[in-house]
């Protein structure tokens, strides 16, 4: 028998690189955007803010935009609870509330004001969400409840905070509350009593996702300790007698 050793025949290796999970081809990306209405690709082009370092945001906006303008005056805010206060005033002082004169053409329509607000109001819930579980509870669940008072006068017509040229209402903002309301429901559960909590999980659910009452009460059981939890099933069979 031969002492030398035979190599087993390898497979050749192929040079076809797969995609990543967060590829995205650009081509099909230009043509999707331009389907899309100007409401949509403002959103979108809000949230790219946040996601371009600053060194590529300054290019990108320089071509359409004198960039001088926009050096920051004085330090940047970085402080979540001052700037929801901010944004809670200015709401309240009607800084976004700019109508128009509605026709069979434009009764669909949104004013750079209330996109404004929707944009800036989904920012900051953002924020909220990406802070809670690490965060201070305490901050995080006012800055949250804040958000949800400017939502709750938008329902209430007690004040003009944005304009609607038809049916209004807070869900127009389109809220993820899937995200929001389990962020707020982490806070809360560090700082309320069992009882606090179970009665304003219920109120808030029943006030803003009342469609998805199931999965969000099932969210906040989950969530909230086992007096939390158990106070909640008697307060959730409650409010439906």
């Amino acid at each position: 028998m031969s002492n030398v050793s035979k190599k087993r025949p390898t497979k050749s290796r192929s040079t076809k690189k797969t995609p990543g999970a967060h590829a995205i081809d650009r081509d099909k990306l230009r043509t999707e955007l331009r389907k899309l209405g100007d409401e949509y690709v403002y959103y979108m082009l809000d949230e790219a803010i946040d996601l371009r370092p600053p060194a590529r945001l300054a290019k990108l906006v320089g071509r359409y935009l004198n960039v001088k303008q926009l050096r920051p005056d004085a330090p940047m805010k970085s402080d979540l609870l001052t700037e929801v206060r901010a944004f809670d005033q200015a709401s309240r002082n009607e800084k976004y509330y700019e109508n128009f004169n509605v026709n069979s053409k434009n009764f669909m329509d949104k004013s750079k004001g209330t996109r404004a607000f929707i944009a800036d109001c989904n920012r900051l819930f953002d924020r909220c969400v990406a802070q809670a579980p690490k965060g201070n509870a305490a901050e995080i669940r006012e800055a949250i409840e804040i958000i949800l008072g400017v939502l709750r006068c938008i329902d209430e017509c007690d004040d003009d905070v944005i304009f609607f040229a038809d049916e209004g209402g807070s869900w127009q903002v389109g809220v993820d509350w899937a995200k929001v309301l389990p962020a707020w429901f982490v806070c809360l559960s560090r700082t309320t009593q069992p009882d606090e909590y179970a009665r304003r999980v219920v109120e808030v659910v029943d006030e803003f996702d009342k469609h998805d009452r199931a999965k969000q009460l099932s969210a906040a059981r989950r969530i909230g300790t086992p007096s939390q939890r158990k106070a909640l099933r008697n307060a959730a069979v409650a409010s439906t007698r």
